[in-house]
């Protein structure tokens, strides 16, 4: 990870600090990968001297400020830009929306197909419904009652009688012994 901070610089109780890109694991003087500026705490007021599109260029590949550098990056605008590039708000650049892919587009497309079928098919279903409402409410008696015969004691006996009388024999029992 690369980070924005401050290297210091300078003789004894005399400090300025150099801006630098480093490694985020280098010491605090040690090796740095760029010098994007320098401040100058002593001086009155204190000097800030950003190369902006040093500061931009690690920005954008993802280098974190500490503190202290944001703040500096504050002063100078830098990080005003940085906000206006990375949020698409420059005055200079138009904003277009990223193109849908052909594969997005095949997508919406049968998504938008289907609804419309479930739609068609709602409505065949509420048809069926209102056809049924309409049905049962024109049958007055069941369907079912009218199928089916009158069962009274006399028919029964009538269906039932006739089975008994033609089992009139003995009957046989098959034991040896009983039939002698």
């Amino acid at each position: 990870m690369v980070k924005l901070r401050l290297t210091r610089m300078g003789a004894i109780n005399n400090p300025f600090y150099r801006v630098v890109a480093v490694d985020a694991r280098a010491r605090r003087d040690g090796r740095y990968i760029e010098s994007i500026g320098h401040y100058d705490p002593k001086q009155n007021p204190a000097t800030v001297v950003i190369d902006e599109a040093k500061a931009l260029k690690w920005l954008k590949v993802g280098a974190q400020p500490s503190e202290t550098v944001t703040s500096l990056l504050r002063k100078t605008g830098v990080l005003k830009k940085w906000h206006e590039i990375r949020y698409n708000k420059t005055e200079d650049k138009v904003v277009e929306k990223p193109k849908k892919t052909e594969k997005v587009e095949k997508v919406e497309a049968k998504i938008e197909v289907l609804e419309e079928k479930v739609e068609e098919k709602i409505e065949v279903v509420e048809e069926v419904v209102e056809t049924a409402e309409e049905i049962v409410e024109t049958v007055e008696e069941p369907v079912i009652e009218e199928s089916l015969p009158e069962l009274t004691a006399e028919s029964f006996e009538e269906e039932v009688s006739p089975s008994v009388e033609e089992s009139t024999e003995e009957p046989v029992s098959e034991t040896p012994e009983e039939n002698n």
